[in-house]
């Protein structure tokens, strides 16, 4: 049975995206010219997943000439959002209350640390 489609960001995806954001509008050359060196991605990769990102509502497209320019829909704040009310939804019960107990009881967090979170709060 075929995988449903993530409505969030893959691992894949994140990259071209970043790209996007950064340049705010894009073809698919640049795009994959702007991707981190170590993981680069050919052409065909690239427009694939352009195409994926464009079905989701990320991204759209228009023609300029014979090339493909590729503008994002989503803003960074909006795709971070969407990601976190995902994984709120499939491992928290949907309690953000769980999730940061979860990341408290597991991550290294120091005093300094936890005093930058209770003014970003207004806790202190």
């Amino acid at each position: 049975m075929p995988r449903k489609p993530s409505l969030t960001l893959t691992e894949a995806e994140l990259p071209l995206m970043e790209v996007l954001w950064e340049k705010r509008a894009a073809t698919v050359n640049e795009v994959a010219e702007g991707l981190p060196k170590e993981k680069p991605a050919a052409y065909n990769t690239v427009l694939t997943l352009l195409r994926i990102l464009e079905r989701k509502g990320y991204v759209r497209h228009t023609k300029d000439g014979r090339a493909f320019v590729y503008q994002p829909v989503v803003d960074r704040g909006q795709a971070s959002r969407s990601a976190v009310r995902q994984l709120l939804g499939r491992f928290f019960h949907d309690s953000p209350e769980l999730l940061v107990l979860n990341l408290l009881k597991d991550e290294a967090i120091d005093e300094r640390e936890l005093e930058r979170l209770k003014k970003m709060t207004g806790t202190e």
